[in-house]
């Protein structure tokens, strides 16, 4: 494969800086798209697209927050010669029947190039640079997930992985369900940010507590689809694709405090 630029989209993001930035210290060309990146791209202005695709032959492709990907991107993506998608998805999308992504994955799967799809658990920056953080800084976290675990990864090891995927051979037509190295209910994982931090967080973990904070139709479709979810088990894959073990929630958490998280 040539060594031509390789497209990130959703460069700005949790996930996309760090595949780039990965990218580039490897000595890749990257173009970092994002409506506010090096390189504007927007999913509902078609007329972004070709710029972000002139040239390119290998994609990080991320669906846009709540929408689908639009299989018109990929098509014109292959037909500029594209030759290997990594789609990002997320575990759980059969059992939570997330129809969204699950159509984002036959796109790439029927898209006539290499493909491999990354499935990773819930993220470790989900409590940091996500959606809850909110929740961690005012002492309280509301999820009607139960005493459910999940293998909890950090967004670097996802990087890693998918860095992998788009300049290594050995992954094309794979389904990656990436993981960090040990399972935590969320009660657990909000100790281990306690111990590290010093800030007590309470979980209120039934169907009837979120329906509590929640609009009822948003409530009862997250509660439906989480009710779906099995236990997450840990797997080898960041071990199996970097060489390396991933990263432990406790880790994450003491890096994250000492890089000043969560001081307001």
């Amino acid at each position: 494969m040539a060594d031509l630029p390789i497209l990130v989209l959703g460069a700005t993001g949790s996930t996309g800086r760090r595949v780039a930035a990965r990218l580039t210290a490897a000595g890749h060309g990257v173009r970092r798209a994002s409506r506010r990146g090096d390189v504007r791209f927007d999913w509902s202005d078609r007329g972004t697209w070709a710029g972000a695709l002139d040239g390119v032959e290998r994609v990080y492709l991320m669906a846009p927050h709540e929408l689908p990907v639009d299989p018109d991107f990929v098509h014109e993506a292959v037909a500029r010669g594209v030759r290997r998608l990594v789609l990002l998805s997320t575990r759980g999308v059969v059992e939570m029947g997330d129809e969204r992504l699950l159509a984002a994955e036959r796109l790439v799967r029927e898209s006539g190039v290499g493909w491999t799809v990354l499935r990773p658990d819930w993220f470790d920056q989900n409590f940091d640079e996500g959606f809850f953080r909110p929740s961690v800084l005012a002492g309280e976290l509301v999820l009607p997930l139960g005493g459910k675990k999940q293998a909890f990864v950090d967004a670097d090891d996802i990087a890693a992985v998918a860095a992998a995927a788009l300049t290594e051979d050995g992954h094309e037509g794979e389904t990656y369900e990436v993981t960090g190295p040990e399972s935590l209910s969320f009660p657990q994982a909000l100790d281990v940010l306690a111990r590290v931090t010093g800030r007590r967080i309470a979980f209120r973990g039934t169907p009837d507590d979120y329906r509590a904070v929640m609009p009822a139709d948003l409530a009862e479709e997250q509660i439906r689809a989480w009710d779906a979810l099995r236990d997450g088990e840990p797997t080898d894959v960041v071990a199996r694709v970097t060489g390396r073990e991933p990263k432990s929630f406790h880790d994450y958490a003491a890096e994250a405090w000492e890089g000043g998280a969560w001081r307001d």
